[in-house]
């Protein structure tokens, strides 16, 4: 399973590329998005995905 940030909650602060283990989000066409072939949800490295813990929007990454 992998996560999508959602544009329209997005406020582009970074804060959840730089905490990605995965390196599977990246800034394109003025917003993060996540690679799915890259995430993992962190599943077997943190509780729960760091992207999430440290976004500071609720419901901005959510299942994709």
């Amino acid at each position: 399973m992998a996560l999508k940030i959602v544009k329209s909650e997005c406020t582009v602060c970074g804060a959840c590329e730089s905490e990605c283990p995965n390196q599977a989000i990246s800034f394109k066409k003025g917003t993060y998005v996540i690679n799915p072939e890259k995430c993992t949800e962190c599943e077997g490295q943190f509780d729960m995905p760091q992207c999430v813990a440290n976004c500071q929007v609720d419901d901005c990454i959510v299942p994709a």
